[in-house]
């Protein structure tokens, strides 16, 4: 606490080394503040590459950790990684102690461990903000006892309730967009800038996958959905466009597959662009792939752009899109499905205008930054003492 108990001191600390949705999540939270009630302090393990330079970009201040992050991804339940959480945390208490951290806002795995400890040792409150499924080792083994409280982005990546469980110190509370930015951006210029990059032809359809390249988002899928397309209308022209980084040469893969299909030539490997607002509103349809997803940023983002959704009704999906009024929900892990859609949306011009128009509204009025900030700093405020109050936005 500083100025007499009046500002509170909230951390927000990022171990990894790469740009996720928690980043932008976070960052629309950060930005956004109430300054006389909050003071942020974002510290980064990592402070050169991608991360560092969003935040620099941003204006956003931050300091060094302390101490060099030694948990690897994904590796929390193993020896090794028990006694390089043990070699951190101490140094990790003083610093909290050292800037009198009031509250921890932890936002992914590896910080929800070795942050929520160091925040229970020295005397901060701990806010987990869970961005993945219900069924995570962290959720269930580890969220009912280390946090204070637990913020889930959907219904789907909320703890189970049962005798061993966070789900009583769970609210839902959807990540936060800056609807206004959106509302600036020029979709025949984005488009474009999207045929110049690739060199196609002006009627060419662009399809995109706008994300980190891993397993649970099926790119793969996406590669099969645009062959499906090709293959049900073969005078249609067509372009596939990743735009994210690869994990464990799933490039590589696709590129395998769209060979091995006869769409080589379609598929494009954008990699990551920021901000990404321009080279989505380009695009004629956004294929959310993804099974399992607790909430996914990029639907939201393309409804707020004007560009349909056509997302697998998996995971935090439907929470998001309602068929055929704000988006066309297909069966999961089926190539067809997401082509006869993209055929659906592209031959008949009312149902387009309709979705793209009832999507705007419905992400207007449902995922402002506004409503997302003033959610947490009620949780916040009933960690430090005050009303207990459980938002479900």
């Amino acid at each position: 606490m500083r100025e007499g108990g009046n500002q509170v001191v909230v951390c927000f600390p990022f171990i990894g080394d790469f740009v996720g949705g928690s980043h932008m999540s976070a960052l629309g939270l950060i930005r956004n503040l109430p300054s006389s009630r909050f003071v942020p302090l974002v510290v980064l393990h990592h402070t050169d590459g991608p991360v560092a330079d969003l935040f620099r970009r941003e204006g956003i201040d931050f300091e060094a950790a302390p101490v060099l992050n030694r948990l690897e991804r994904a590796g929390a339940r193993n020896a090794t990684a028990v006694v390089n959480v043990a070699r951190t945390v101490p140094a990790l208490v003083r610093f909290l102690k050292g800037k009198s951290t009031a509250i921890v806002h932890t936002n992914d795995g590896r910080t929800h461990l070795v942050w929520g400890l160091a925040a229970r040792l020295a005397g901060s409150k701990h806010l987990w903000h869970h961005r993945g499924d219900a069924s995570s080792f962290g959720l269930r083994r580890i969220a009912p006892w280390l946090p204070s409280r637990l913020v889930a982005v959907s219904k789907f990546a909320s703890p189970r309730p049962g005798l061993f469980s966070a789900a009583g110190k769970c609210s839902v509370v959807h990540s936060p967009f800056d609807v206004m930015k959106m509302t600036g951006i020029e979709r025949e210029d984005a488009r474009n800038k999207v045929v110049a990059a690739i060199g196609c032809s002006p009627e060419t359809r662009l399809l995109g996958y706008v994300g980190t390249l891993v397993d649970r988002k099926r790119p793969i899928l996406f590669v099969e959905a645009i062959a499906a397309l090709q293959r049900l209308a073969p005078e249609i022209k067509v372009a596939g466009l990743f735009f994210g980084n690869a994990f464990n040469g799933l490039d590589d893969a696709a590129r395998s597959r769209a060979e091995a299909l006869g769409v080589g030539r379609s598929i494009h490997f954008m990699g990551f662009r920021y901000p990404s607002e321009p080279w989505m509103a380009g695009l004629d349809a956004l294929l959310v792939t993804a099974v399992n997803e607790p909430l996914g940023r990029t639907l939201v983002e393309a409804m707020l752009l004007g560009t349909p959704v056509i997302a697998a009704n998996s995971g935090g999906n439907p929470e998001v899109v309602e068929d055929g009024e704000t988006g066309m929900l297909v069966r999961p892990d089926d190539p067809d499905e997401f082509a006869k859609a993209c055929l659906k949306l592209f031959n008949n011009a009312a149902y387009h205008r309709h979705i793209v128009e009832t999507a705007g509204i419905e992400a207007r009025a449902r995922f402002s930054v506004e409503r997302h900030v003033h959610a947490i700093t009620l949780v916040y405020e009933e960690l430090m003492g005050g009303f207990r109050q459980y938002p479900v936005l």
